[in-house]
């Protein structure tokens, strides 16, 4: 059986800093089991209820985490000679094999989503589970009528591979338009505009299901998701 610190799974679990958590717990704010536990070293077994502000979580050996990834850094668990997603994690949040849910390319940013939950990883990425990701693209020229009725239909990129029907919408921004996927191929946006003869200069994923980024994190910054938010990002 697996226990873990009670500071440890507060702050996991709710999105606080351990700071606070072990504040909180010696203040009674939070139970165990139903019971007020003042002690935020106390070791509580996996799966045993654990209650902070009227929310409830076990003790378990997973880890959710939203970054908002900055531009040149690789969405990747390690790489020998360029910063990864995972150097950017604070070591009080780490676990052991935490990784990036999806990809972002080098140069996208926004909402990324860290963890060692490879099942909630699937339901996220897997086409068959139609969890929308919505970006906001900026252009090098603008966006046409036969771009968007184009996505809606499925574009068919220039090697054949054929792409689900996606949602492409105008902005007040001529060059600068918001899109909703439903699958994740490599590179997809960008090769999907280079149909209709637009480049991509700008990338950004704002949401994933009905989660969307934290306006108060900074490029490059995270902190661990809230329960309600886990349950969000599956939404369809």
């Amino acid at each position: 059986m697996n226990f873990e610190r009670l500071d440890k799974i507060v702050s996991n679990n709710f999105g606080v800093t351990r700071k606070i958590a072990r504040n909180d717990i010696k203040q009674g704010k939070v139970s165990v089991d139903g019971r007020v536990v003042t002690d935020f070293s106390a070791k509580i077994a996996e799966n045993i209820p654990v209650n902070y502000n009227g929310q409830e979580c076990g003790n378990t050996k997973f880890t959710y985490i939203m970054m908002n990834k900055p531009k040149g850094v690789l969405t990747a668990t390690r790489d020998d000679s360029r910063e990864t997603v995972l150097d950017l994690v604070p070591e009080d949040i780490k676990r052991k094999g935490l990784f990036p849910v999806g990809r972002l390319d080098k140069d996208t940013t926004g909402l990324l989503i860290i963890t060692n939950d490879g099942d909630f990883a699937h339901r996220i990425v897997s086409p068959r589970h139609h969890v929308a990701k919505v970006y906001t693209v900026t252009l090098d020229g603008t966006v046409t009528d036969d771009a968007v009725k184009g996505f809606l239909e499925g574009v068919t990129l220039a090697d054949g591979e054929l792409c689900a029907p996606a949602i492409l919408e105008k902005t007040d921004k001529e060059n600068v338009a918001r899109v909703t996927l439903r699958e994740g191929k490599y590179h997809q946006i960008k090769r999907m505009f280079g149909v209709f003869s637009l480049g991509v200069n700008d990338l950004t994923r704002n949401s994933i299901g009905d989660l969307v980024l934290d306006p108060t994190l900074r490029e490059g910054e995270c902190r661990v998701m809230t329960q309600e938010e886990i349950k969000k990002a599956e939404e369809k």
